[in-house]
């Protein structure tokens, strides 16, 4: 399941459960709670916009990179690698295991990817874009 606004909210409403026991003072609370979450996610929004958009690659450019980054590191360890030790075992000239790389990036390649089920859980609540 997805962490989002809501699930903030809900962190945050269990806070003022404990501490605010005024039912209009709580309210105004949740209310003030959620409005600057919402303005918060609407200005990351705004940033993320701008820095898509700007002429700099250095600004621009650093989700393409991680991507790059990760593509080539998943190439190395499940092609190249696999292939260079083969290769060289092959022609009777073994040269050493390279090192073996991180577990962590499949989970990055799945976020990046949005392969963690945000798209079907989307489709489920019926506001996937087409």
């Amino acid at each position: 399941m997805a962490f989002g606004i809501d699930d903030a909210i809900a962190a945050g409403l269990k806070i003022l459960d404990k501490f605010v026991p005024d039912p209009t003072a709580k309210a105004k609370a949740e209310q003030e709670l959620r409005d600057s979450l919402i303005a918060w996610d609407k200005n990351q929004t705004e940033v993320n916009k701008t820095e898509a958009g700007h002429a700099s690659l250095f600004v621009a450019g650093w989700r393409p990179w991680i991507g790059w980054v990760c593509g080539a590191a998943l190439a190395f360890q499940f092609v190249f690698s696999p292939l260079v030790v083969w290769l060289s075992a092959a022609i009777g000239y073994p040269v050493p295991t390279p090192p073996k790389l991180d577990d962590s990036l499949w989970q990055l390649m799945t976020g990046m990817l949005g392969i963690a089920g945000l798209r079907t859980y989307e489709k489920m609540k019926g506001v996937a874009a087409k």
